[in-house]
């Protein structure tokens, strides 16, 4: 057998870390796991975990992705009602449980880790709340007289995170049919969509007319990659991912959304892994064909850098109107979704 490369050596030790790192979680749990441990497990010395990942809580979020990435696909459920999708949703949640005496969840430790620390506790909110956006839109195609979703979204998600906790902390005390009834009786929750109220305020687009050559791009919700041609584009870093619903409620167009941070080694492993969970409930939820039409694309810098984007941050809000291949409008700062999305609406 041939000499490994450079590349591919590396890219062998960085499983070799995963795969020791979810054993070490998986026996330890979190809080007690030891990165030399890690190392041990990994044959590796301690320096080359570090090498892959800046810290534990980095390679917690890596491991934790990765699991997530691997549920299995469901098979695609009928158009049914609101409340059969909720009701899908969160008895595949409560069937990954424990509930009972035994070794605590492996997830168990995200929502104190992400409340520990303000670099990570906001992009999780963030995050949260771009997985209710999304799903609430798909409930909403599922009954389109129904008005605004989103906040069946977030008060399912709201839920089912506090089962989570309970069933790691208080083994036997969850009653996993009453979770999923009570998830269910928030499918008539009364909801309505009121734009900002900084979007008065709002500077209108730039009309202009640029060139756009961007890079094919990764969808992490349909793990699909193709070619992103005209549309809404928007390049969100993780503590503005709650204009996409701005973007989406104001623009009939394709809308891509390209996630970036400041904070990439840390910050992406955590984004991977809400990402792969938010795919698991579409597709509980909903057929694809109700899903929304919003692409999500993890590692958005290729994106930002065809917008001629040259450094982001986890504040980055710059969206563009694409038409026959080319810019046609481009907006910076807060509420720049808003205002391409409209810019594209008006020009229409």
């Amino acid at each position: 057998m041939g000499r490994l490369s450079r590349a591919e050596q590396q890219e062998r030790n960085r499983a070799r870390v995963l795969a020791a790192a979810r054993e070490e979680f998986a026996a330890s749990g979190y809080r007690d796991a030891k990165i030399d441990r890690i190392a041990d497990r990994a044959e590796l010395t301690r320096g080359a975990v570090y090498s892959n990942f800046p810290g534990k809580r980095a390679l917690y979020f890596a491991v934790l992705a990765e699991l997530a990435a691997a549920f299995p696909t469901p098979p695609e459920p009928s158009r049914g009602s609101v409340r059969e999708a909720v009701g899908a949703v969160a008895r595949a949640w409560m069937a990954r449980l424990p509930l009972s005496d035994g070794p605590a969840r492996l997830g168990a430790d995200v929502l104190p880790e992400s409340a520990a620390d303000p670099v990570v506790r906001l992009p999780f909110a963030q995050l949260l709340k771009l997985d209710a956006i999304v799903l609430g839109l798909a409930l909403e195609n599922l009954d389109p007289t129904g008005g605004r979703r989103v906040r069946v979204a977030e008060s399912l998600l709201t839920v089912l995170h506090g089962a989570g906790q309970l069933a790691a902390s208080a083994p036997g005390f969850i009653e996993p049919f009453d979770v999923v009834a009570a998830c269910e009786a928030l499918a008539g929750l009364d909801d309505g969509w009121r734009e900002p109220s900084y979007v008065p305020f709002v500077a209108p687009a730039r009309p202009c007319d640029d060139p756009w050559s961007p890079p094919p791009a990764a969808d992490a919700l349909r793990g699909t990659t193709g070619p992103v041609g005209d549309g809404l584009v928007a390049v969100l870093g993780l503590h503005r991912l709650e204009a996409v619903e701005e973007a989406a409620r104001a623009t009939g167009a394709e809308l891509t959304i390209a996630l970036v941070t400041g904070t990439s080694a840390e910050l992406k492993p955590l984004a991977r892994l809400m990402l792969a969970e938010l795919r698991d409930r579409l597709r509980h939820a909903a057929p694809a064909s109700a899903w929304p039409r919003v692409r999500l694309v993890l590692d958005g810098d290729g994106l930002a850098a065809a917008l001629g984007i040259t450094a982001v941050s986890d504040a980055t809000e710059v969206a563009a109107r694409v038409a026959g291949g080319r810019v046609t409008a481009r907006a910076e700062g807060r509420g720049a979704c808003h205002a391409a999305a409209v810019a594209g609406v008006r020009r229409g």
